[in-house]
């Protein structure tokens, strides 16, 4: 055993049941040791709010970490091996690019309502609480989007572009009836002319792990393994999620594995890390591989060593704190998911 994993059995042992350390399902195995959680963003954020821990500590990127303090009480604390381990896709999404492009929409005569991915910043979700929006997961976007539709509401749908596309997909939307808001031109690059037959308009966001697979990875997994099933995030872009046996969530992707009959073949397009663990879980069951190796570098932040370094020293600079101006109307937006 290495003297930073006894270290930190040793700080666990003092602090007890008042530290809980979470882990997302993209952390390496060295990380995720430690963690009395593993699993999704939302999942963990909520498994921090049920908690009489005063110290949360999460191993995943920023916008988790935020997520868990709007929904805990003032007495926690969440905190961060690296503060600086970002998300791509949330950073896409600006605050003030997303009011300009709420003005800009709601001049047009319809009746919008955002929807916000739950990978996005602390900003734009209290945005979307602000504007009678909800938040949604990658499982249960279909609902959300549902959801909004029943009200007679056209989907102003961010940061993500294909889950947002994939999701309006999934409900039989027609593509003709969705468009993408280019954040990096004027309204868009859209005109009043083109929203009029619009249902879902998606933000031009997206997750560099997600959009690294393409057709042709796709097709050399087919001629390699022909008796395989192919199952990727919905992340992935549009042309690859409906050339492929099934795509869901990171739970789902789990699942799905957990299910397969004994002997099958998987092949995975996700975070790496994930597909390795999967692999090696289920070793001598299945044949999983992955469709294309894919690491988050933002995920790989998080080591034993910073791991260490807060449970001994809690420096302040790892200690996430949202605006408390912003709580009320984050915490709304999630709450009207979660009430779904």
């Amino acid at each position: 055993m290495s003297d930073n994993n006894l270290d930190i059995e040793n700080i666990r042992r003092e602090w007890r049941d008042r530290l809980l350390i979470l882990g997302h399902h993209y952390q390496s195995p060295d990380v995720l040791r430690h963690a009395d959680v593993i699993g999704d963003s939302l999942e963990l954020a909520r498994k921090a709010a049920a908690s009489n821990a005063e110290r949360i500590l999460f191993c995943g990127v920023h916008f988790m970490a935020e997520s868990a303090d709007i929904l805990t009480t003032p007495a926690q604390s969440v905190y961060m091996p690296e503060p600086g381990a970002g998300c791509p896709m949330a950073s896409m999404a600006d605050d003030t690019q997303v009011e300009k492009a709420w003005t800009f929409l709601n001049q047009q005569g319809d009746a919008w309502l955002p929807i916000v991915y739950v990978n996005s910043t602390a900003r734009i979700k209290a945005f979307c609480g602000r504007a009678g929006g909800s938040a949604c997961t990658s499982s249960n976007a279909p609902k959300v989007f549902q959801w909004a539709l029943d009200q007679k509401k056209k989907i102003f749908f961010l940061p993500d572009i294909h889950l947002g596309i994939n999701s309006a997909h999934d409900l039989g939307i027609p593509d003709e009836h969705t468009a993408i808001y280019d954040y990096q031109k004027p309204n868009g690059g859209l005109t009043p002319e083109a929203l009029k037959n619009v249902r879902v308009l998606v933000w031009g966001g997206y997750c560099p792990i997600h959009v690294n697979f393409t057709v042709a990875d796709v097709q050399a997994a087919r001629a390699s393994w022909p008796e395989a099933r192919i199952i990727v995030h919905p992340e992935t872009p549009k042309e690859i999620v409906r050339m492929v046996d099934a795509h869901g969530s990171t739970a789902q992707i789990i699942k799905y594995v957990q299910a397969a009959p004994a002997g099958s073949t998987i092949v995975i397009g996700t975070e790496s890390q994930l597909v390795k663990r999967l692999a090696e879980e289920h070793k001598g069951r299945l044949t999983i591989k992955m469709l294309k190796g894919s690491f988050c570098p933002n995920m790989a932040k998080t080591n034993e060593q910073n791991l260490v370094r807060i449970l001994r020293d809690w420096p302040d600079r790892n200690c996430i704190r949202v605006p408390s101006l912003l709580i009320p109307d984050a915490r709304l937006c999630l709450e009207r998911m979660l009430a779904l």
